[in-house]
């Protein structure tokens, strides 16, 4: 087991354990009853048909609509650091997509089906939506390798938070605390941002891949590790099966491998038909609660033109150069704050420098100099066994100073009329 080869398989080399290579060799393979023990591992291409964006979709996903946040860098909106200076960006979002407001897909019943038949041996989420309980799949099936809106808890004593309180502070729109008055710390969901270890859990179950008869894979570009290490884990002969819009993770590399290009919806209704199960998937579909969503990640006015995108493009790739070059006055500002929180005070004034030999280069011995010239370490590159983006992150610098929260155990209103620009389709909206 390891990372798998990112070579298609051979058509002429013949599959180990399915009759074919096919949705009907797969079919055939869990009718007989072969698949009792299957491991799912999605992602967040099973969530968008229920109006829950993505993160890295150029116009749609989440990353684009916060862009335009008062954020260093979009990601920054789930980075641990930037979290303890400012909550707000990450709690305008959580009011969008807190549970509550979304629909399953026909996806998340397909999890609960293979539940309902006493099929499912774990489902691995990267999603933060809560969907799959919605849908009715048990807690104890699942492990949210990123966390999830399922709980909150202090990022300081690490004390939990009640749900109903959580919920209220996400409909007001104002920041929670830690309701121990000896801490009064931010509270968080148990989202795993940057900077953070993932969930005990999920390390503790990742050789079940291995146990499993039957490996599924939906809607993930399978490119943030760990958690795209898990199909590699299956053994050898496992057939895997990868419903998704593209070809990820090595998956089509070994000998019972099936692809199913597409949308996670129409590849889940192709298996359920193959299998006979398709009246029993609408059924359960149609017994999830219509939701109304959000607009969030829903792209505002129509398509845009083959020209119009290329522009666009043009015009995004200039204005990443601008923001680059402007990066450095971002890391010099941040590195001369931390100076200043550090700096010595003797009697009212700034401690002296210690007295030595200069250099030509300057004075070398004093130990007080910040070091404006080397900014200091990316808080997101950390240790194996966190949660990271692959691609390099898009920096935007900041304006203004930090809005930090000061720790008085009062709630912080969010001012709605201030956020409007954050999702502009949403203008007028009663949610903003």
């Amino acid at each position: 087991m390891g990372q798998d080869e990112s070579t298609p398989v051979d058509e002429s080399v013949p599959p180990e354990t399915l009759e074919s290579r096919t949705l009907d060799g797969l079919a055939k393979y869990i009718k007989e009853g072969r698949a009792k023990r299957i491991v799912v591992m999605t992602g967040a291409g099973i969530s968008t048909s229920a109006g829950i964006p993505d993160f890295r979709s150029p116009d749609t996903g989440l990353y684009a609509n916060l862009a335009r946040l008062n954020l260093p860098y979009a990601e920054a909106v789930f980075d641990i650091s930037f979290f303890r200076e400012n909550p707000l960006p990450f709690y305008t979002l959580a009011h969008e997509l807190y549970p509550g407001k979304y629909r399953p897909t026909v996806t998340h019943s397909f999890i609960r089906l293979l539940h309902d038949k006493g099929h499912l041996l774990k489902l691995f989420t990267q999603n933060i939506d809560c969907l799959e309980r919605e849908a009715g799949v048990p807690g104890t099936k699942i492990i949210e390798a990123h966390g999830s809106f399922a709980r909150q808890s202090c990022i300081e004593c690490k004390a939990s938070y009640p749900d109903e309180d959580m919920k209220q502070h996400i409909a007001a729109q104002t920041i929670p605390r830690c309701l121990r008055e000896s801490c009064g710390g931010l509270v968080k969901p148990e989202i795993v941002f940057f900077g953070e270890q993932l969930p005990a859990e999920f390390f503790m179950s990742r050789g079940l891949p291995a146990q499993a008869d039957l490996c599924i894979v939906l809607g993930t570009s399978l490119t943030v590790q760990p958690f795209a290490s898990l199909p590699s884990m299956c053994s050898e002969g496992t057939p895997r099966l990868l419903i998704n819009q593209e070809v990820v993770g090595g998956l089509g590399s070994r000998p019972d491998d099936v692809l199913l290009i597409g949308d996670c919806d129409t590849g889940v209704r192709r298996l359920a038909d193959a299998c006979g199960w398709r009246d029993e998937l609408e059924t359960l579909w149609a017994n999830t609660v219509e939701k109304a969503g959000t607009d969030i990640g829903r792209p505002a006015g129509p398509t845009k033109s083959k020209d119009k995108t290329l522009e666009d493009e043009v015009e995004k790739l200039t204005r990443e150069i601008d923001e680059t070059l402007s990066l450095s006055k971002w890391h010099e500002e941040k590195t001369r704050k931390d100076y200043l929180a550090e700096e010595p005070i003797v009697n009212g004034a700034e401690a002296p420098a210690e007295s030595g030999t200069s250099s030509p280069e300057g004075d070398a011995t004093n130990k007080h100099k910040p070091a404006t010239s080397t900014p200091r370490q990316d808080p997101k590159l950390k240790a194996e066994g966190t949660s990271e983006p692959n691609p390099p992150l898009k920096l935007h610098p900041s304006s203004g100073e930090d809005a930090t929260p000061e720790k008085n155990g009062e709630d912080k209103k969010v001012d709605a009329s201030d956020l409007t620009h954050v999702f502009p389709h949403l203008v007028g909206k009663a949610s903003l």
